[in-house]
């Protein structure tokens, strides 16, 4: 972004430069602003603190990945309960896939509230049943905590490091 503020400023005209600092300021944001959003950034470009909000998207992604792993394998071979129609519970959680790999904040807002029926049904089959259903059911708790902590934390960084939406230089 450096280069980008060096850049503009060699364009500018010549009055920019020594303007008063609260003006500089606004140059600088112009900057920040005109040097463009990520590739696929999605909704709301990601200024600065990439690479730890990156690791959110890469945390959020990969406990949806297990949850849906999870399901699958829970109800499917390790405890299959009744005809395996249960496994149907995964469906859902296929919906937000595309929108966390696109990075959608309104896909991460909503996950972390859809996440706590997942949650709930992990702490339920981890006190109530027995045998394998047990260890799978605080698994199931566990990576629900973990999506929700990297969603929201995800949200919650984009928002303070997001960039102007609309600045422009003041003449």
């Amino acid at each position: 972004n450096r280069w980008a503020f060096a850049r503009i400023l060699s364009a500018a005209p010549a009055g920019w430069a020594t303007q008063a600092s609260v003006y500089d300021a606004s140059v600088l944001d112009t900057a920040v602003a005109r040097s463009g959003p990520e590739p696929n950034a999605g909704d709301g470009a990601v200024q600065a603190g990439a690479p730890w909000i990156e690791l959110t998207r890469i945390v959020a992604v990969g406990s949806l990945l297990g949850l849906i792993a999870l399901g699958l394998a829970w109800e499917l071979w390790l405890a299959p309960t009744g005809n395996r129609t249960l496994v149907l519970k995964v469906l859902p959680l296929l919906l937000p896939l595309v929108g966390l790999l696109k990075r959608r904040m309104y896909t991460y807002r909503w996950v972390s509230l859809v996440v706590w029926l997942y949650f709930t049904e992990g702490i339920v089959r981890a006190t109530s049943s027995a045998g394998p259903s047990r260890p799978l059911g605080w698994i199931e708790a566990g990576l629900c905590l973990l999506l929700f902590a990297a969603c929201a934390v995800h949200v919650r960084w984009r928002l303070a490091h997001k960039g102007p939406a609309s600045a422009e230089p003041v003449a």
